[in-house]
């Protein structure tokens, strides 16, 4: 008999045994958290009935036992491959896998595990104990968040800041109603030192965002505003790998503790009085009853630790009034998990930047001479869009610009500019381009004379184009060569050189070239 038949007579002993006791089918199966047609069903049947449905069930052809070896053979070399990665390994080898269900594949690999006594071997992690640190030597920082209820009865998200000494387990937590920035993190450490009276020698970080840039093979990017903390302080910074919690696990029960010890149950009033609560929350419990592992009081431990910290002397920081944000190429700023949109054309290439404020939840945007791009509330919200106004390119004063260069061409200023308006108007999108037409052909032969012809007869046959203007512009200046008309703003030779006109250009004897070429 194998594992599974085992356990499925135990299920069928277990519900009749339920049944002789008094307990309903919907109890039944509530209990052992079956659905109640299964209960039903299990109960109607005998015990050769059920012994003979298993008997089937196991001769059943599968669907998938062509695959068999391939998974097996899997299984073998890999033990601990879970079953999502098999789906996906039968559907990369086989062309004409069939569409199946993810629990089909899960039951059969099961099976297979079963039959072929094949169980699941997850790789363990070792661990061994870490050897106490001295006095003064570490302290951890960690981040959490929590969802409490308000007296209002309405959910409230804050996060917390939390740092403990190493050694005594000395903690220390402070709330806030909003995201992180580098800014309130090097708050938290203030705050925390001076809740301490000293500074460790080195403090261990998880790879934030609020903290670090980037990381390459253990070469980090600090942020600009805790790089710059970091020079004015001693510690020295420690950061684990990613996805690397074990390595600063006393930091990590910490985060838990505040969870399911502090918060749990508790209600939120308003930030302030949630910090008031924490603190006489440590002195009375977190820092006061002996931990689980020391089987100390941390605070007493604490009065050891103090002498070996740092001196503590607070520092004044000054807030940072604006922060630099690149620009992206679609003119928009990424902004506390938001994008922000700005006006177009304010991208100018890669490194273009932007200088942004936030006052009493408003978002203002700025170049970097301080000139006000755009205002918006501050989104709540995460992956959204911020922007409600036109952000076309504002090219109506380039356009209105390159008709007053026109005018000086022609003598009837007036009719010009009704003209080129027409004009605008009948081609929105294409002024630029028919503007520019007009000025190119205007350009390379300067004569007023002609530009008045064309412009009224273009007026007069209603010829709303700069392409019709242009043809109209040259076929009139070519009439004029034809009746030898002068034409206007003509260069003269200069004098000095018309003595150049009545000599005579040098003249080649052909029979050189003959004496040449039979040579």
């Amino acid at each position: 008999m194998t594992q599974k038949d085992l356990n499925n007579w135990i299920m069928y002993h277990e519900i009749h045994r339920l049944q002789r006791l008094g307990f309903g089918i919907s109890k039944i199966a509530r209990y052992l958290e079956f659905n109640f047609r299964t209960v039903q069903k299990y109960l109607n049947m005998s015990e050769q009935e059920y012994e003979q449905s298993l008997i089937n069930s196991s001769k059943r052809n599968k669907i998938l036992d062509c695959y068999e070896p391939f998974v097996k053979g899997k299984l073998i070399d890999y033990p601990d491959s879970t079953t999502a990665q098999l789906h996906d390994w039968l559907k990369e080898h086989y062309a004409d896998f069939p569409e199946v269900s993810p629990r089909t594949v899960f039951n059969f690999v099961m099976f297979l595990r079963q039959k072929h006594n094949i169980p699941l071997e997850p790789r363990v992690r070792e661990y061994f104990p870490v050897e106490e640190l001295p006095y003064g030597e570490q302290a951890q920082v960690d981040f959490g968040e929590y969802n409490m209820i308000t007296s209002m009865g309405k959910r409230k998200k804050v996060r917390f800041f939390v740092m403990v000494l190493s050694r005594s387990r000395m903690k220390f937590v402070w709330f806030l109603d909003k995201p992180f920035t580098s800014e309130t993190v090097v708050n938290g450490h203030e705050l925390a030192f001076a809740f301490f009276q000293g500074i460790p020698m080195v403090v261990v970080y998880d790879q934030d965002r609020t903290i670090i840039v980037d990381e390459n093979i253990g070469e980090i990017i600090l942020t600009a505003v805790f790089k710059q903390y970091t020079k004015s302080r001693s510690f020295k910074l420690h950061f684990c790998r990613k996805s690397d919690p074990q390595s600063k696990g006393k930091v990590e029960n910490v985060v838990q503790y505040v969870k399911k010890n502090f918060l749990y149950n508790r209600t939120f009033f308003d930030i302030e009085n949630l910090n008031q609560e924490v603190l006489a929350w440590l002195v009375r419990t977190a820092n006061y009853l002996p931990h689980n592992y020391t089987k100390k009081p941390p605070y007493q431990e604490f009065l050891i630790e103090k002498p070996y910290l740092s001196l503590f002397i607070p520092l004044t920081i000054e807030p940072v009034a604006y922060k630099l944000y690149n620009v992206r190429k679609t003119n928009v700023i990424s902004y506390k998990s938001n994008f922000y949109l700005l006006p177009m054309g304010i991208y100018n290439g890669t490194g273009t930047q932007v200088k942004v404020r936030e006052t009493k939840d408003i978002v203002h945007i700025f170049n970097l001479q301080m000139d006000l791009l755009c205002s918006y509330p501050l989104s709540t919200l995460k992956g959204q869009t911020i922007g409600t106004f036109n952000r076309q390119r504002n090219i109506a004063s380039k356009i209105e610009a390159l008709m007053d260069q026109l005018l000086p061409y022609f003598t009837e200023k007036a009719n010009a500019m009704k003209w080129l308006m027409e004009v605008k108007e009948k081609y929105p999108r294409y002024i630029r381009d028919h503007l520019l037409m007009i000025f190119d052909t205007l350009t390379k032969v300067e004569d007023k004379y002609t530009a008045d012809k064309a412009l009224n007869f273009c007026i007069k046959n209603s010829l709303i184009n700069g392409t019709e203007f242009r043809d109209v512009y040259y076929c009139i200046l070519d009439d004029k060569v034809i009746k030898n008309e002068p034409l206007e703003n003509i260069p003269l030779l200069d004098k000095n050189n018309l003595t150049k006109i009545n000599e005579n250009p040098q003249v080649s004897n052909i029979n050189d070239y003959e004496i040449i070429l039979n040579q």
